[in-house]
């Protein structure tokens, strides 16, 4: 109780203490947690974009390697002579990709963007526990991306050892013309992004743990936070490792060491390290890279889960089980990483156990793709953008997650590991599925946001393009690795058995760049609608929850008096009894006789009397 009364206290303080902001203070340093949530956002979107178009080129060369574009040059110039994109620079695009699409989009971006908004305003408190770490947090994020995108303007180019930089290619800065000066920048952006996270990560936990109003206790919490809290913990526990992994590889590249290099030559030198292993790389990059996956599907199952119930007017299907299974993805994550590994030699017995892990955690995802279709059946459900972009990446999980039982599997994994099946895996269950969560946060909390409501029409239109394109793109590869083609080739003319795959290639490359255009529909009407949209209510989606009982026009401190009470957990939607078909938290069961059930008190023996009392003078009867 002591949290809440300081949270209740400073917010008078907080809600009426901040008439002199300037603009810096506001819109730049801000250390409101909305505002920092549209910064991660805004930030997120740009640097997707910035890699859609680098996948767009690297797209190009794979469908036409012999044809030359001039208009390439123009942009990319010596790394695009004669209009035909450089071998090494194909490298470097496929390696920025992935980094910018893994880290600074679906982590920063998604889990930065909502964490923000959505935890302080679905707990019933002022801000974060740290308002100040929480600027910092974003702050770091942003140089990160800013050194990122400075690696394209180096003489040597930007990384290109793949985005998992593995050495000897990522060690050795004279390996390869990507591993000089702009490998060094992408370590230096990395240290950066996750001092970032690390800093988020501990805010959200204690905002959790310690913040949330009177009445709000862990299962009363919708699973939106949840999933935020777990995924903190997560990432928490993960990224410090691969900050380790970092440092050691840049002792590596300029102090003489060997900790992954062992018995190498270079243009005919024999180089004198000895006794290291790029195998330990990989132990340290997966120990984080595993995780990493559900750090970033967490969040937006969290986020689709708020959508499909709201939309649904239903409540969640198996509140205690979704939780349980998200509890129980966070214990797994940690014991699955050799799954990427099993083709390094690794012992059979230790390949099995990872093999068992890793199959283990589709219980629990399956459990979540269950409840979301039992929560859809016979729903009185309204399609909105939002929730057309949630059964997308419900889509998504489960065709990508099925994929996901042959890679785990290590006896096949051998035969597929590093191909297109791969890619099609996780582009799939991972950023498919990831993009579509946070792009149904985004319609659906836009209003909260922005005040105003996003186009539906252009909604729909960027939904369809964008869930026909994506699979468009990325099921046919399915079949090219089970074909044997691998990943990461800068063409495909130079065997003849990949040859027949060009025009699989050329389709695959007009479908992302059809779906690439979808994507102006949705940044027109995401600015447009911040200026020109509808005017939004406060509680547009007859939604449950504390955010909509927030006034539109945003004020620092979220509620202008008291934070609201909570009584009741945030799926109370189409309840029997009542004449409308939600009930928000803070409504008392007081109000509701006519619809409590005897569950709802959680064993209040004074609650359960009154009610009991109530149901005898009106001749109530209630079942179980």
């Amino acid at each position: 109780m002591s949290s809440t009364v300081i949270s209740h206290d400073a917010g008078h303080h907080d809600a009426h203490g901040h008439h002199h902001e300037t603009f810096l203070t506001k819109y730049i340093f801000s250390q409101d947690h909305k505002m920092i949530a549209k910064q991660f956002l805004i930030t997120g979107i740009i640097m997707a974009v910035f890699a859609m178009l680098l996948s767009l080129l690297f797209r190009i060369q794979l469908a036409w390697p012999d044809k030359d574009f001039p208009i390439l040059e123009v942009f990319l110039g010596k790394w695009a002579e004669g209009g035909r994109i450089k071998p090494e620079f194909f490298l470097s695009l496929v390696t920025i990709h992935g980094t910018m699409m893994v880290f600074f989009v679906l982590t920063a971006g998604l889990s930065g963007t909502f964490s923000n908004l959505l935890i302080p305003y679905q707990l019933g408190a002022r801000d974060m526990a740290s308002p100040f770490m929480n600027m910092l947090s974003y702050w770091f994020f942003f140089v990160a991306c800013v050194i990122m995108v400075g690696s394209f303007f180096v003489e040597s180019g930007p990384a290109s050892a793949g985005w998992t930089i593995y050495p000897p290619l990522s060690a050795l800065p004279t390996s390869i013309a990507g591993s000089g000066l702009g490998m060094t920048l992408w370590l230096a952006s990395m240290v950066l992004f996750i001092a970032s996270q690390v800093m988020g990560g501990v805010n959200y936990i204690s905002t959790v743990l310690n913040m949330r109003t009177k009445g709000m206790d862990l299962w009363r919490m919708p699973l939106t936070i949840w999933s935020f809290f777990l995924t903190a913990i997560v990432g928490l526990l993960s990224f410090p490792v691969l900050v380790s992994a970092v440092v050691l590889l840049i002792f590596d590249r300029s102090a003489g060491t060997s900790f992954y290099l062992s018995d190498l030559v270079v243009g005919g030198q024999i180089l004198p390290n000895e006794g290291g292993s790029p195998i330990l790389f990989q132990h340290l990059f997966w120990f984080l890279g595993h995780p990493e996956v559900y750090i970033v599907v967490m969040p937006a199952l969290g986020l689709t889960s708020e959508v499909i119930s709201t939309n649904s007017r239903k409540p969640i299907f198996g509140y205690h089980a979704m939780v349980y299974s998200l509890v129980g993805i966070t214990v797994l994550s940690f014991i699955v990483w050799g799954h990427h590994m099993f083709v390094t030699g690794m012992n059979p017995f230790l390949g099995g156990v990872f093999m068992i892990t890793t199959l283990i955690i589709a219980v629990p995802s399956a459990v979540k793709a269950f409840n979301y279709m039992a929560t859809l059946w016979r729903g009185n459900i309204r399609f909105t953008p939002a929730m057309m972009f949630a059964i997308g990446m419900v889509s998504f999980f489960i065709s990508g997650g099925l994929t996901g039982i042959f890679l785990g599997n290590a006896t096949l994994d051998i035969n597929i590991h590093d191909t297109y099946f791969v890619v099609a895996h996780f582009h799939l269950v991972m950023g498919s599925a990831s993009i579509f969560g946070m792009l149904c946060g985004v319609y659906h909390w836009y209003p909260k946001m922005f005040g105003r409501m996003m186009n539906e029409k252009l909604g729909y239109f960027h939904f369809w393009l964008t869930f026909i394109g994506a699979y468009l793109v990325f099921f046919p590869m399915h079949f090219m690795g089970i074909d044997g083609v691998p990943r990461r080739y800068y063409a495909f003319t130079e065997f003849p058995f990949m040859e027949k795959w060009v025009s699989v290639n050329i389709l695959v490359t007009w479908a992302a760049i059809i779906a690439g255009l979808g994507q102006l529909a949705f940044l027109i009407n995401f600015f447009g609608s911040i200026w020109n949209g509808k005017k939004a209510t406060q509680n547009p989606w007859n939604s449950n929850t504390l955010e909509w009982t927030t006034p539109v026009e945003h004020i620092h401190g979220n509620w202008p008096g008291e934070i609201p009470t909570v009584y009741r957990w945030p799926y109370d939607y189409s309840k029997p009894g009542h004449d409308e078909d939600f009930i928000p938290q803070n409504v008392p069961f007081s109000q509701t006789m006519s619809s409590n059930m005897m569950h709802d008190f959680e064993g209040d023996e004074e609650a359960v009397r009154i009610q009991e009392q109530w149901n005898k003078e009106n001749n109530r009867v209630v079942e179980g």
